[in-house]
Parts: structure tokens; C-alpha cells; sequence
């Protein structure tokens, strides 16, 4: 019994040996094959990373070439006169293409523009400042617009001030002057002989009396010299009534304040409102030496 008890115990340890060797075998295999698999799959991931790498840095490139403005063809044409069909033409500055019946064109340049963009012209430039020699709109073009050329294009009120500046750009300045009138201002012709000396004269336009000397509006009851003495504000109609008045009456001016004064008896000695002194027949300071004025 105690020889079958030690086989039986031989035969476990034996088995129990051969199973701690085959599972150690097992052990160094499944080691193995585990760094195997380790190995393997860090190839897998450094091969994927290289590769994502490459094309993380093909797109950045893809994003920055796109991203580079590309150079533009910009090709920029003369606008000429004209376009590509010979019943269209371009004007140079409203920038549209016109028919070629409404443009407008000079033998003195070859400037292309529309009849409505010439006329706009002309007519600021004779009225803005009445210049008589119009010349190209072109920038820097020296070339002169006749009046004959844009008569038909420009409205015919245009072509009377033009026509008036250019007859008025005939008579020397010397002899042109224009009626005093606010409401005529026709030019008129001085056509005296130098040793005729004209005063009093009529505007043939709006048939009123002006002084040809002094070129305003007739001053009645003023001579000449004695209305230049007046200031601006007292060149008036009714200011020149009132000084016919006054010398009508014989009342004396005060050289200070201008206040007209009425001597009705008593001496020349005059004290007025403002304390000026002054002589009443000859209208100069008074002084205690003042004495012997001609004038009552």
C-alpha cells in the first residue's frame, strides 16, 4: 500500500513537473509572440503617422498655394472713338457707348464725347465766368471748341452769351462800359471824342439817365465832384433827394455825424447834437480865429 501510495505521489510530482515545464514553454512563447505583436503594431502606427504626416504637408501646401492671390491679367484699353461696331461710339466722359449720330467730334483733336456732355460743358464755362475761348474738355488738350461747331448742340441762350462775350472781347477795354442798372448791365460803346466831355447820358436798352463820368445811375440835384464826396451808403435815390433838399433850403451838414442842420437866425456858430462846432456857411471847424466866411 505504501509502494503504491509513492508511485501514485512519483507519478503527480512527475506530472506536476511536466506540466510547470510546458507552461513555462507556453510562457516563453506567448512572450514571444506578445513583443511580436508589439513590434508589429508600432510598425503599423510609426508607417501611419509617416503617412498622415505626408499628407497633413501635401494639404498645408494644397491650402497655402491656394491661398497665394494669383497674379491678375488686368489688360486696360484706350476707350477709342470708336467701338466694335461702327454704329456705336464711346464717350469719354459719361463712360457710355453712344449712338454714333450723338456724338460729338473736332478736326483740332481726336476727342470722342457725346453731344450732351459738350453742351454741358460749353454752357458751364459761359456762364460760370463768360470766357470766350472754350477749349477741350481732354485733360490737357489745348484744342479750341469754335462757336460754329456747337451751336447745334448747345441751347440757343448759350449761344447769345457766347456771341455777346465774343463781341465784347472785339472792343477795347478803354472804350466798353455797361449801364449802371442792375436789371440792364447792357454793354455800351463809348464812341465821344476825347475833348467831348459827356455827363448826362441815356442807356439805349432801358432808355434811363446815368452819368457817363461817375457811371451810376443819374444823381440829379449833385454835381459831379460833390457826389464822389458821398459815401457808398449815401449814394442812393432817396439820399440824393434829400441832399436837393438841403441845398434847396440852404441847410448846412455837420462834417461829423452828417446830421443835416437848419439855421433859422443868430450867427454861423453852429454846436450840434454830437458837440461838434462848425461853421454854418462853410461847414469847416469853428475856431476862435474863425472869421470872414463868404458863405451865409
Amino acid at each position: 500500500m505504501e509502494k503504491e501510495t509513492e508511485i501514485i505521489s512519483q507519478i503527480f510530482i512527475d506530472g506536476f513537473e511536466q506540466e510547470e515545464e510546458d507552461f513555462q514553454l507556453l510562457d516563453s512563447k506567448y512572450a514571444e509572440e506578445l513583443q511580436f505583436q508589439e513590434a508589429l503594431m508600432a510598425s503599423i502606427i510609426t508607417s501611419q503617422i509617416s503617412t498622415t504626416s505626408t499628407q497633413m504637408t501635401t494639404t498645408t501646401n494644397t491650402i497655402q498655394a491656394s491661398l497665394q492671390p494669383e497674379p491678375l491679367a488686368v489688360m486696360i484699353n484706350t476707350p477709342s472713338c470708336e467701338s466694335s461696331g461702327s454704329q456705336t461710339t464711346f464717350c469719354e466722359i459719361c463712360v457710355e457707348i453712344k449712338q454714333s449720330d450723338e456724338m460729338f467730334t473736332t478736326e483740332s483733336c481726336n476727342h470722342c464725347y457725346c453731344c450732351e456732355c459738350i453742351s454741358k460743358h460749353v454752357s458751364t464755362k459761359v456762364h460760370d465766368s463768360a470766357k470766350v475761348v472754350i477749349t477741350c474738355p481732354g485733360v490737357n488738350c489745348k484744342s479750341v471748341l469754335g462757336i460754329d461747331a456747337c451751336r447745334e448742340v448747345i441751347p440757343k441762350e448759350v449761344v447769345e452769351v457766347w456771341e455777346e462775350a465774343l463781341c465784347e472781347e472785339l472792343i477795347a477795354e478803354s472804350d466798353r462800359f455797361y449801364c449802371p442798372y442792375k436789371d440792364c448791365s447792357a454793354l455800351l460803346l463809348n464812341d465821344c471824342e476825347e475833348e467831348v466831355v459827356v455827363v448826362e447820358a441815356e442807356c439805349p436798352v432801358c432808355h434811363r439817365l446815368f452819368c457817363a463820368q461817375c457811371c451810376v445811375p443819374w444823381h440829379s440835384g449833385a454835381e459831379c465832384e460833390e457826389f464822389r464826396r458821398l459815401n457808398e451808403d449815401e449814394r442812393g435815390r432817396e439820399d440824393l433827394m434829400v441832399l436837393e433838399l438841403a441845398k434847396d433850403n440852404k441847410w448846412s451838414r455837420c462834417p461829423r455825424c452828417k446830421f443835416y442842420v437848419e439855421r433859422t437866425q443868430g450867427c454861423p456858430h453852429i454846436i450840434c447834437r454830437c458837440s461838434y462846432q462848425f461853421c454854418y456857411g462853410c461847414e469847416s471847424e469853428w475856431t476862435d480865429t474863425h472869421g470872414g466866411c463868404t458863405r451865409d
